[in-house]
């Protein structure tokens, strides 16, 4: 599998990475995990992203591969209780969580510790972003991170605390390849695609999906009324493929993550990835579409 320098760290990340949300709220065995992610590694997948927040999948990661801990970098998240009796972005409660996700993933060190979808007044919380500065000196973590959208997020950039940026990248959700990336790059941040196939909202066709979650791209896809999600089966692999080339065609993305629970769909997408971009025809057509329908209702990062 494709790697790439990842900004200024030391890192060569995979360009498919694995996003472990799903693994820990979805009703999927140890043994599965341990299959899933086993046969993950063996592909050429070395990069690994959770949060302390995810259900149990810090655990699952940890006890499924926790043995083969050089063959993946590992990041997680911090600033949800997620159990612990302080409020969210709490020092004690951020410092806490980074021992607590260590314990979990039954390792010693992380490589990408990131603030999990904070708004900008913890960035400027001097004793908040202490913690994550400290755990970085003492070898808890190697690197930190921001995860978030919108002005948040390029506060963040902006701000020279943080070595890498997760955020929002896909067909329904394009703002941060005009307001975030390119000052992350220039400042040679580690950059993360997440929610890189739009969450797969496609998949619920012309009914609403039941999650709020997944309503506002839902809501967009309809609006941008995009000319591949007409006529083709929305449980087929052809639209995930189409949206997956788009994101990894974005400049400056070192590794975008996906989810599964299942081993059959992330070699479906690694095969995916491994196409390579969008022909730079097409790329520019889901660019323009977007364009031209989101400047009039100023849609930002979800």
């Amino acid at each position: 599998m494709q790697r790439k320098k990842w900004g200024k760290t030391d890192m060569e990340v995979s360009l498919l990475g694995f996003g472990a949300s799903e693994i820990g709220q979805a009703d999927c065995t140890f043994g599965e995990v341990e299959k899933l992610l086993g046969q993950a590694l063996d592909s050429g997948l070395n990069v690994i992203d959770t949060a302390e927040c995810y259900g149990d999948s810090e655990e699952k990661i940890g006890k499924a591969i926790g043995h083969r801990r050089k063959d993946y970098y590992l990041f997680t998240k911090c600033g949800h209780a997620s159990g612990m009796e302080l409020p969210d972005w709490h020092p004690r409660l951020l410092e806490q969580s980074i021992d607590r996700s260590l314990r979990r993933l039954g390792t010693d060190y992380l490589d990408l510790i990131q603030l999990h979808s904070c708004s900008r007044s913890v960035i400027e919380d001097e004793e908040a972003m202490s913690v994550l500065l400290r755990a970085k000196k003492t070898g808890k973590v190697r690197y930190v991170g921001y995860s978030g959208d919108s002005e948040s997020a390029l506060f963040a950039v902006r701000s020279g605390l943080f070595d890498a940026l997760q955020i929002s990248v896909n067909i329904a959700d394009q703002e941060a390849i005009q307001s975030t990336i390119p000052e992350a790059v220039e400042r040679g941040m580690g950059i993360i695609a997440k929610r890189p196939i739009a969450n797969a909202v496609w998949r619920w066709g012309a009914t609403p999906p039941p999650n709020p979650y997944h309503l506002p791209y839902w809501e967009r896809l309809r609006q941008l009324d995009y000319g591949f999600l007409a006529n083709r089966d929305p449980k087929s692999t052809e639209i995930a493929e189409i949206a997956l080339r788009f994101t990894i065609g974005v400049d400056g993305i070192g590794t975008v993550i996906v989810g599964t629970t299942k081993p059959e769909r992330w070699l479906q997408n690694q095969a995916i990835v491994e196409k390579g971009p969008l022909p730079e025809e097409e790329w520019a057509a889901i660019r323009t579409r977007w364009l031209e329908r989101s400047a009039d209702r100023h849609w930002v990062g979800v």
